[in-house]
């Protein structure tokens, strides 16, 4: 299983700025994005506090996605609507439950 997690933890005061610069810009530009899946999501137990959870097939689909334009200029504006630096976890998938008995 190769599959590759990221997770972008952040603090921001300006979420809703964020969500608008987020939603059209991960899906715009010359090539298609490389990533499978992306939750947002807001730490219950730290109000203020959020984590962007973005799957890919690879490692390298990652690297891929991380060299568009529409992506540095994304992390870009985004970082600066976050009241401090965001954290990044680059995470290799080692194994996976879907909760399906039938996939067994």
């Amino acid at each position: 299983m190769a599959r590759f997690v990221q997770i972008i933890e952040y603090q921001s005061s300006r979420i809703e700025e964020i969500e608008a610069l987020g939603r059209p810009s991960r899906t715009e530009g010359e090539t298609a994005p490389t990533f499978r899946r992306i939750l947002n999501t807001a730490d219950r137990d730290r109000p203020g506090t959020y984590l962007t959870i973005v799957e890919f097939d690879s490692y390298e689909s990652a690297m891929e996605n991380s060299r568009r334009p529409e992506t540095s200029e994304f992390a870009a504006r985004m970082a600066a609507l976050c009241d401090s630096p965001p954290v990044f976890r680059n995470l290799d998938v080692q194994w996976e439950d879907a909760g399906d008995p039938a996939s067994d």
